[in-house]
C-alpha cells in the first residue's frame, strides 16, 4: 500500500514538473496569484473615448452633470449603488485586489469586489456574436503568443457600460496581457465598436503582485448606499441603539 502511495505521488510530481517545463518552453509567464492596481511610467494616461459625434455629446453632458452634482455634494447614483457588478472591462480597473488562476485550457480572473469571475478559454475558436448569451463579462477566448496572453471578448450586455461609454452588441474587447521585466502585469485593452466609436479605444491597466494575499469575501448585501427618487446617491445611517 505504501509503495502504491509513493508511486502515485511520484506520478503527480512528475506531471506537475512536466507541465511547468512545457509552460516554460512555450514562454508562458506564471501570472497565478493576487494582484493590485499599480502605475509606473510605462502605463500611459487613459485617453478620452473616441466616440462618434452624437454619442460624444451625450457622454460629455453626462460627465458635466456628474461634476456639478459632486460639487453640490449630491452625487448621481452609479451602478455600484444598485449592487451591480462592473462587468467587462470595468472589473479589470477595480481598486480592489484580483486573483489570477492558470489552469489547463483556461485562465480565470476573480475580482475581490462583488466576487466577480471571468473565464478566458484558451485555444478555442471564437463564437459568432449571435451565438453568445449576453452577460456582464461576455465570452472570452485567448491564446498565448510570445509570452503575451491575447484575448478577445464578445457578448457583453449593452446595459453594462464602462465609464458611462455606451456600446453596441457587436463590441469586441481585445486584450494583450503580459508580465514586464519590472514585475508589473500589464493589460492593454482595445475596444472595437465601429457603430459607436470613430476608431478603436486603447488604454492600459497595470498590476503589482501581492505576495501571500488571499481575496476577502465581498458581498453587496447591506445596500447601505442607495438612489433616492431623484437619482441622487444617499447613505443609510443606522439609528443608534436605544438603551
Amino acid at each position: 500500500m505504501r509503495c502504491l502511495v509513493v508511486s502515485i505521488l511520484f506520478v503527480l510530481a512528475f506531471a506537475e514538473m512536466n507541465a511547468q517545463a512545457q509552460q516554460a518552453e512555450a514562454n508562458i509567464p506564471d501570472i497565478t496569484g493576487s494582484w493590485e492596481r499599480a502605475r509606473d511610467a510605462s502605463i500611459p494616461a487613459q485617453p478620452q473615448p473616441p466616440l462618434k459625434a452624437q454619442y460624444l455629446k451625450e457622454w460629455q453632458a453626462r460627465a458635466q452633470a456628474v461634476r456639478e452634482a459632486n460639487a453640490k455634494g449630491e452625487p448621481i447614483a452609479e451602478r455600484v449603488v444598485l449592487c451591480l457588478p462592473d462587468g467587462m472591462p470595468g472589473m479589470m480597473s477595480g481598486p480592489f485586489p484580483m486573483e489570477v488562476l492558470q489552469s489547463k485550457g483556461q485562465v480565470t480572473i476573480i475580482q475581490e469586489a462583488y466576487t466577480q469571475v471571468r473565464r478566458i478559454l484558451l485555444d478555442r475558436t471564437q463564437k459568432a456574436i449571435d451565438d453568445v448569451e449576453p452577460g456582464f463579462y461576455g465570452y472570452s477566448t485567448g491564446h498565448w503568443d510570445a509570452g503575451r496572453l491575447l484575448v478577445d471578448t464578445i457578448g457583453v450586455r449593452e446595459n453594462v457600460p464602462y465609464q458611462n461609454v455606451p456600446h453596441s452588441k457587436d463590441m469586441h474587447i481585445k486584450e494583450r496581457i503580459s508580465l514586464g521585466a519590472n514585475g508589473l502585469l500589464r493589460d492593454e485593452i482595445t475596444i472595437e465598436d465601429p457603430a459607436i466609436l470613430e476608431k478603436p479605444w486603447t488604454f492600459t491597466f497595470g498590476y503589482r503582485r501581492m505576495s501571500d494575499y488571499q481575496l476577502l469575501e465581498y458581498v453587496c448585501e447591506d445596500n447601505r448606499e442607495y438612489a433616492d427618487d431623484k437619482g441622487v446617491q444617499k447613505i443609510r445611517i443606522p439609528a443608534p441603539d436605544k438603551k
